[in-house]
């Protein structure tokens, strides 16, 4: 059995915030959604340094700004955003809120059972935090199988896929295309950008910085620290600006749209 995004008439506007965000939604009414579509968008981010310059919640707010946009366009609830995320190395910044990777898994198993318990069966996570993805897949494969253990009905029709919006290939393509090199890898141009348009105020941080130290390996607060004391990794943030912000979101919604519609229509 497949599954259809809840579609809008030809020419009819896009769905409305109302329509799908979870949180604004009685209980019947997601019940009566179940009927038709078995598919939830859930954000996952951060709330961690993003450099002297860069917003702390920026992988919380661009998860979710992405999560709304492709719920906009496909009709699919989306549930409130995951806002902790496991940042443990970016901990020697002021800030920084972290889960350990055995809570995030935990809380990620949770959310799935949780909903795979009322009927959803295809749960899109959208991530805006790399240190994120392992953690995710793991909480996964555990939801999959406590599902299982405890018998949920149609427990194996359960399907979870993470879609990190970032790593979607227009996005990258631009990225390299506007930064090159400069792009780097924390507190990036790319992402920053997408906190100028969602957030214009984070445009008066704005400022130029000294070459940030290049990408090297993580280990652990002390070192990261260390390593890359303003907390960028080879990036140049002031390169952002808010018009790229709007162009990434487009074509992390516009990918990630049509990922989630292959999602749903997988046969189980």
């Amino acid at each position: 059995m497949t599954f259809s995004a809840p579609s809008s008439p030809p020419g009819a506007p896009a769905h409305s915030a109302e329509a799908i965000r979870l949180q604004l939604r009685s209980w019947p009414e997601v019940e009566a959604y179940l009927q038709t579509c078995k598919g939830v968008i859930v954000p996952l981010g951060s709330t961690e340094q993003h450099g002297p310059t860069g917003a702390i919640g920026t992988d919380a707010l661009t998860a979710e700004a992405v999560a709304l946009e492709v719920g906009r366009r496909s009709g699919v609830l989306v549930t409130p955003a995951q806002a902790f995320g496991m940042a443990e190395h970016h901990l020697g910044f002021a800030g920084t809120v972290s889960l350990q990777p055995s809570t995030l898994l935990a809380v990620l198993h949770d959310v799935v059972l949780s909903l795979a318990g009322h009927g959803f069966e295809r749960i899109f996570v959208i991530n805006g935090h790399g240190g994120n993805i392992a953690t995710a897949k793991a909480a996964f494969a555990q939801a999959h199988a406590t599902a299982a253990a405890r018998g949920l009905p149609h427990a194996d029709r359960l399907r979870c896929k993470l879609a990190n919006w970032f790593m979607a290939a227009p996005v990258m393509r631009e990225a390299r295309s506007l930064y090159g090199d400069r792009e780097g890898h924390h507190a990036t141009p790319s992402e920053i950008a997408l906190t100028l348009h969602l957030e214009p105020s984070l445009q008066a941080k704005q400022r130029p910085l000294p070459e940030a130290a290049p990408a090297g390996p993580i280990h652990g607060p002390d070192d990261f620290r260390r390593r890359h004391p303003d907390g960028r990794m080879g990036s140049d943030p002031y390169l952002a600006q808010a018009d790229h912000g709007a162009r990434f979101l487009d074509l992390a919604a516009t990918a990630l749209s049509s990922d989630l519609e292959a999602f749903l229509a997988e046969a189980a």
